[in-house]
């Protein structure tokens, strides 16, 4: 297998992203990221999810959220449904794209979605046809796939069946998460290597958390089997509100660099995308966690606004 020429990025942090921070945005802001995402080169992004608000109460008015970006015919916006209901709330608000997600910790399973894993698949079987007869795109989540914070070890056999039921359902690309952000290059790329040879390349996304600082490592460990996309949520925002401990996600803005200095296409604009984020903390009253970030305002500081066209 050879490293794909381009990696396509999928925006998660007006989702994964927001959903753990202590701040709830408007929909008018949630809207003006998205569009700022998206004027960036981003054309997947995570609109939201239809869970529980007492759950996950920064997702609320999600539909609103949807309904303000409809004319957005040249964006991917999927959003989280839960179940039955959330996919008819998903439905009604005219959503394209749906995501599912299931754990391949039976424990985290129950503390996420409170049913196990086998029942949470089960459950996802009609939401999965249902929109697939709606002619929708669906992905799917696979978390803990490299630890668990209530089991700790996570078998690759029990990532490997939950990843597999969520192709056969119908899913059209099954994302990998490091929900607690513990994995290294080596367990990223046999992890990788395997769901590869289990679902197809073409079927396989990454999405690892920045916990102990492996995300980037872990992306690199992977490029070379060829797999072309990678979740990453804008300034590194996020987190996993049923993790204890687990912080944001791999920063968009890290990744795109990094991309970008080895030659990789994204088709992502790393000043805009940089603007994004920075409009998103200030609204959130937070710092950014984008290595990159911090680095390009150092360096405007320094040496003036006329050294960012040499980025």
């Amino acid at each position: 297998m050879t490293r794909s020429p381009s990696i396509r990025i999928v925006e998660v942090g007006p989702r994964d992203g927001l959903q753990n921070e202590s701040v709830t945005l408007s929909v008018a802001d949630r809207v003006v990221l998205i569009d700022a995402l998206a004027d960036a080169g981003l054309k997947t992004i995570e609109a939201g999810s239809f869970v529980s608000t007492r759950s996950v109460p920064r997702m609320a008015d999600t539909g609103a959220v949807l309904s303000s970006l409809a004319h957005r015919l040249d964006l991917d916006l999927p959003v989280l449904v839960p179940n039955a209901q959330g996919f008819a709330a998903a439905s009604a608000a005219g959503a394209r794209s749906i995501a599912v997600f299931a754990s391949a910790s039976e424990s985290f399973s129950q503390h996420n979605i409170g049913c196990g894993i086998a029942e949470s698949l089960a459950r996802y079987e009609g939401v999965v046809g249902n929109a697939r007869r709606s002619g929708m795109r669906v992905r799917g989540y696979v978390s803990c796939v490299l630890g668990c914070p209530y089991e700790g070890h996570v078998s690759l056999r029990a990532v490997l069946a939950v990843a597999t039921a969520l192709a056969r359902m119908g899913c059209d690309e099954v994302s990998f998460g490091d929900t607690i952000g513990v994995g290294t290059p080596d367990a990223a790329r046999a992890l990788a290597s395997s769901a590869v040879a289990e679902i197809g390349v073409r079927n396989v996304a990454l999405h690892f958390h920045d916990t102990y600082g492996q995300a980037l490592a872990n992306v690199f460990a992977c490029l070379d089997l060829g797999v072309a996309t990678v979740d990453a949520a804008v300034a590194g925002l996020g987190g996993c509100p049923h993790a204890p401990g687990a912080s944001g996600n791999l920063a968009t803005e890290d990744l795109v660099y990094m991309l970008e200095g080895m030659g990789v296409a994204t088709g992502v604009d790393l000043e805009r995308l940089a603007a994004a984020g920075r409009m998103a903390c200030a609204a959130l009253g937070v710092a950014p966690r984008s290595r990159v970030t911090t680095a390009l305002a150092a360096r405007v500081k320094r040496e003036g606004p006329a050294c960012s066209a040499a980025v």
